[in-house]
């Protein structure tokens, strides 16, 4: 289940909720009991491999990837 971070604009508290993505736009309440909350933008971080070539490994000369730096 994601889970949202949200900030209270009464106490300035940020905490998180979990709850389905269907409800991701619903309200939510501070800890405290405060209701003028704001939903925060989360980065997410996603982590892979690259299939372009490194330029160590050959892989082209540099300009935008071609060939035009020897």
């Amino acid at each position: 289940m994601p889970r949202y971070e949200y900030r209270c604009r009464t106490c300035g508290s940020t905490f998180e909720v979990s709850r389905p993505m269907a409800e991701s736009s619903a309200p939510a309440n501070c800890p405290a009991g405060h209701d003028d909350t704001v939903k925060l933008l989360s980065a997410v971080a996603v982590g892979g491999t690259s299939s372009a070539p490194s330029p160590a490994a050959g892989g082209g000369g540099g300009c935008c990837g071609g060939g035009c730096c020897g």
